[in-house]
């Protein structure tokens, strides 16, 4: 480790804000990352005559523990309930429901207030809000972070080939980004989702289309001033390759503005995921979507668990994105790193 790299390192850990919101976000997003085994309708562990099921991983007929179906074990349903009781134990995990289990068994007609089984009420279907929170809340950050990183490297790419050769590559470079950017992004998604039924992957790719050109500004103006440096022209004099010298002696100083750049770009990339699905026109119908839970909110203004719950998390996110941003940008200001 450099020790730029150590002062800046320490220079972040020193602004606490943005030191514990990263800690806070990492928490988060781990515990999320194990979503199945913290809500869902399957039991974490069965143990019939001595032996040791995993439900999540393993499919099990009902007949196994005396029923009458061939099919996998309804573990939910009383009867199949009893079976295993009757010879063993049945283990759930924290919350024993999935994002798209539906609780047929409520208090009240859907959307269902907070009770101690549905410890933020249910949405307009009967599912569980905590759990489609904790799938949601996953499901965001992994895209923002797909999209983050290949909007990124696409970028940096064409901020570098633009700025190191310059002249007409950054001349005709600059008319097609002023051209693509102009492009209405909603319009293309809403006649897309008329042919083809949007997904994760999908969305993805749709993204992607216009989200790299965030950085390219950035990574140009860093390569149109570095290309003139002494070092860079010693380089070139040595008859080092184009190559070499833009992605070895040039883009170490250009990952400074991307590094910088970063933590915004994702929460930019999970607030068009939350938009979209606010809309109508993100994931299928059905995903775990925290935009979907914001417009169940507005659907159902008698409920106001739903959207205050979204609103919460999705706020949370943000501003945990936004602090660890603004703690990157200022480990990275040169005024901190003399």
């Amino acid at each position: 480790m450099t020790p730029i790299t150590r002062r800046r390192l320490e220079h972040f850990c020193t602004n606490r804000r943005g030191f514990w919101s990263l800690w806070i976000f990492l928490i988060l997003f781990f515990i999320s990352l194990f979503a199945e085994g913290i809500a869902n309708e399957k039991p974490l562990l069965v143990i019939f005559e001595g032996r040791f099921i995993f439900p999540i991983i393993e499919t099990i007929p009902e007949t196994y523990f005396g029923g009458e179906f061939a099919t996998e074990a309804e573990y939910r349903d009383e009867f199949v309930r009893d079976l295993i009781e009757k010879k063993g134990k049945i283990y759930w995990s924290l919350i024993p429901y999935s994002y798209d289990t539906i609780n047929y068994n409520l208090p009240s007609a859907a959307p269902s207030a907070p009770t101690k089984e549905n410890w933020l009420g249910t949405d307009d279907q009967g599912r569980d809000v905590v759990a489609r929170l904790i799938y949601g809340f996953r499901i965001s950050v992994l895209f923002g972070l797909v999209l983050t990183i290949l909007s990124s490297i696409i970028g940096v790419a064409a901020g570098a080939v633009q700025g190191y050769f310059g002249g007409r590559v950054d001349i005709l470079g600059q008319r097609f980004i002023e051209i693509w950017s102009g492009l209405p992004v909603l319009f293309l998604l809403i006649i897309l989702s008329s042919f083809v039924e949007p997904n994760f992957w999908w969305l993805l790719l749709i993204m992607l289309l216009f989200s790299w050109m965030g950085l390219v500004g950035v990574v140009r103006a860093e390569f149109l001033r570095g290309r003139n440096l002494e070092y860079v022209r010693a380089a070139r004099a040595l008859g080092l390759s184009h190559k070499r010298i833009m992605f070895r002696h040039i883009l170490p100083n250009a990952m400074v503005a991307t590094m910088t750049f970063m933590p915004f770009i994702l929460s930019g990339s999970i607030t068009t995921l939350t938009a979209l699905d606010f809309l109508g026109f993100g994931l299928p119908p059905g995903s775990p979507s925290l935009g979907e839970l914001l417009a169940q909110g507005k659907a159902n203004l008698h409920a106001p668990w739903l959207g205050i719950a979204g609103f919460a998390v999705i706020a949370l996110q943000l501003s945990l994105l936004v602090f660890i941003g603004e703690g990157v940008r200022d480990a990275f200001d040169p005024r901190h790193n003399p």
